[in-house]
């Protein structure tokens, strides 16, 4: 009996008191950040040459001004031909004249 109870207790000593436990999970979590690092540094090396482009590049300026601000060069028709909200009627398309 006393034995059975020392193999008992012995392992239970060693994975739940000592931190054993403890230490696999921090090391699962440290694992997990590391990733998350890499995957933050892609990011940052992204967003860096994208600054960098904005600061030198006229083309990757007049690319966002046109996509992000909707701005229109000098000169330019603007076509809009997205479907009206939903709730509105379409406008009536406009009817031949008779000659």
């Amino acid at each position: 009996m006393l034995v059975a109870g020392a193999l008992g207790y012995v392992p239970y000593h060693v994975y739940a008191r000592s931190g054993l436990a403890r230490t696999l999970l921090l090391r699962q979590e440290l694992a997990a950040l590391r990733a998350r690092n890499a995957v933050m540094a892609a990011e940052n090396q992204r967003l860096e040459r994208e600054a960098e482009s904005l600061r030198d590049d006229p083309e990757a300026i007049e690319r966002v001004a046109r996509t992000e601000l909707g701005w229109v060069g000098p000169g330019e028709i603007i076509v809009d031909l997205s479907p009206p909200p939903s709730g509105l009627p379409a406008p009536a398309a406009p009817r031949a004249r008779p000659r």
